[in-house]
């Protein structure tokens, strides 16, 4: 058993810019560079394998393989988590993402619930999430017909390092000059309500889906969403905080200063994003060699891995189901 690092799937979508390649070493011929579908089992953006006995295949073909891998906290063997990094240039479409039962029924996939950590944002970059008051389907449709949807919905200014937690049928978007990590259920089901009248590069409007998305938007005002007070823990070579968890996923995000231990049950997998600096994990295995990894680099560590310890000065993402 052994670490995998892995290797993305990019996409090109028009709103996407350049610093997935620039600043995060994303060797992908593409421009723009929207996202990078880091640790992805999924058909529409699979990972690969970059090292060891398992390098060039996906990251599925191994868990198909070896479902062991994924832990026995997962009933189907399925890896139910999709890591990204988003590189917003320009503002993505409005759009909501439906439940698992709505999408299994519908288009044969999982649901999308996720989660947003800001790896950076522009000065005033802003974000929408959910309607600043109650609305109905006709409301909707007269607002997106006359191009005056901006003012039912809620936006939210955006700082480097805030939290959003996006529960499948909130109704949201990503505003331009945003770098996000983004933690979702393994599914690719977007539903665009609004897309500012944009054309794709053969000069057409990209596909709304409209009917589908009232079907399974919130349409009640949203939450209070400002940033609260986080519970940081701090120990001798490393800060550690939990900035989500749902019944689909964990996050902790760590800031390594020296180092820190943690352990890989058979309970379930782990994943490392960094987000910046660099380190390797070790682990107690003498014939598993120190898997390194720097700024914008993704590891896969099987279930049943171990202990391990992590050493170097880095931003990391942790994830776990």
């Amino acid at each position: 058993m052994e670490i995998l690092k892995l290797v993305p799937t990019g996409k090109d979508y028009l709103w996407g810019g350049t610093r997935l390649r620039e600043e995060y070493g994303k060797k992908i011929d593409m421009t723009p560079l929207a996202e990078t579908w880091e640790c992805s089992v999924h058909p529409d953006g699979p990972s690969y394998i970059a090292n060891g006995e398992f390098k060039g295949k996906t990251l599925a073909q191994v868990l198909e393989q070896h479902p062991e891998y994924i832990g026995t906290k997962v009933d189907d063997g399925k890896l139910p988590v999709l890591v990204k990094l988003i590189d917003a240039k320009n503002d993505l479409s409005v759009q909501v993402h439906p439940d698992d039962k709505y999408a299994e029924e519908y288009e044969g996939d999982n649901g999308k619930t996720e989660m947003w950590y800001v790896i950076d944002a522009d000065e005033g970059a802003s974000l929408i999430y959910g309607f600043r008051h109650k609305v109905t389907p006709k409301i909707l449709r007269n607002a997106v017909e006359t191009g005056k949807l901006d003012k039912h919905l809620q936006k939210v200014l955006v700082h480097k390092g805030d939290i959003y937690f996006v529960p499948a049928g909130t109704v949201h978007g990503i505003g331009k000059g945003i770098l996000i990590a983004e933690i979702q259920e393994s599914s690719n089901v977007t539903y665009r309500v609004y897309d500012y009248d944009r054309v794709d590069k053969d000069g057409k409007k990209r596909e709304l889906h409209f009917d589908k998305a009232i079907e399974v938007m919130d349409m009640n005002a949203a939450p209070d969403i400002r940033q609260k007070p986080r519970m940081v823990k701090y120990y001798t070579g490393c800060s550690r905080e939990i900035i989500s968890r749902c019944k689909y996923f964990e996050t902790e995000r760590i800031c390594v200063t020296k180092g820190f231990t943690f352990s890989v049950t058979e309970n379930s997998f782990q994943i490392i994003l960094c987000l910046d600096g660099f380190g390797e994990v070790q682990t107690m295995d003498s014939e598993q060699k120190p898997m390194r990894f720097s700024k914008g680099e993704t590891l896969f560590l099987p279930a049943s891995l171990g202990r391990c310890l992590v050493i170097g000065e880095a931003e990391i993402l942790k994830i776990r189901c």
